[in-house]
């Protein structure tokens, strides 16, 4: 999935639940996917829904958009096995040892957020220093 659309990123999600529920046997990435979505289970009926699946989550309807909330661990999760941007997985330990892991990512979400914001109202590209700089903040 290098370049995947909004569709194809919502149908790997629903498949990756939908092969989890009926025993099929998972890809890597399914895995790595799957382990967030049991973590998420308020997720779990939009996974089976074709509603949330074309579902527009505008900031004003108050509610998390799930596909993006779970791609957002996953792409964090590739980071951190990787330690890309260099230093994010020592943060991110540093995180997970005065909280928990899975608070932890959601820790390195609120960066990655900024900094995706950010370049796209500036329309620059991600600022990995800026990303990692806010993350060490939070790690204290």
């Amino acid at each position: 999935m290098f370049n995947p659309s909004r569709d194809q990123v919502r149908q790997f999600f629903a498949d990756t639940w939908r092969k989890h529920r009926q025993e099929e046997i998972l890809s890597p990435l399914e895995a790595i996917a799957l382990d967030w979505i049991l973590e998420h289970p308020e997720y779990h009926q939009d996974l089976e829904s074709a509603e949330a699946a074309t579902a527009d989550y505008p900031v004003e309807a108050g509610r998390t958009n799930p596909f993006l909330h779970l791609s957002m661990h996953l792409a964090i999760a590739e980071q951190l096995s990787i330690d890309q941007p260099p230093g994010i997985r020592d943060a991110y330990q540093r995180l997970s040892a005065r909280t928990d892991p899975h608070h932890a990512a959601h820790e390195i979400m609120e960066c990655l957020g900024q900094v995706v914001w950010e370049a796209q109202r500036n329309r620059t590209p991600l600022n990995s220093e800026a990303y990692l700089d806010l993350i060490r903040r939070r790690a204290g």
